[in-house]
C-alpha cells in the first residue's frame, strides 16, 4: 500500500478511484487507515464477498486470500483483473497506470467513433 500512497496523485490525475478491499473487520481497517494516513478508500470485507464476485481465490494453506487487482470502469465493467500467487505477486503502480492510460485511450476513441457515427447521414 505504500506504493499506492506514493503514486496516489498519478491515479487522481487519471480520474481513478483507488479502493483497497481487505479481510479485516471495520475496526481494524479504521485503525490501520488512521495510523497510516492513507489517502484512498479502504473497504473491510471479512466475509470475502466483494472480491469473490471477481473470482478472487481464498487459499487456507497460504493464510487466506491471494492478492488481486481489479480495474473497473465507470460503467461498472471489470476491464482488468490480476490474480496474484503470493503477496509478492502484485503489479507495480507503473504497470497499472499504463493499463489505465490504455483503457482511457480506448474509451476516448470509442466515444469519438460514436460521435462521428451520429453525424453521418
Amino acid at each position: 500500500m505504500a506504493q499506492l500512497r506514493q503514486d496516489f496523485d498519478q491515479f487522481v490525475k487519471r480520474d481513478t478511484e483507488v479502493i483497497v478491499v481487505g479481510p479485516e473487520n471495520q475496526d481494524a481497517f479504521k485503525t490501520f487507515w488512521r495510523e497510516n494516513n492513507l489517502p484512498f478508500t479502504g473497504l473491510p470485507n471479512p466475509n470475502h464477498s466483494v472480491l469473490r464476485l471477481f473470482g478472487q481465490e481464498i487459499k487456507l494453506f497460504k493464510l487466506g486470500r491471494m492478492p488481486a487487482q481489479v480495474i473497473v470502469d465507470k460503467a461498472g465493467m471489470a476491464r482488468y483483473i490480476h490474480y496474484g500467487n503470493s503477496m509478492s505477486d502484485i503489479p507495480d503502480s507503473e504497470e497499472i497506470l499504463t493499463l489505465l492510460d490504455k483503457l482511457n485511450a480506448e474509451q476516448e476513441h470509442q466515444a469519438e467513433v460514436h460521435e462521428e457515427s451520429n453525424y453521418q447521414v
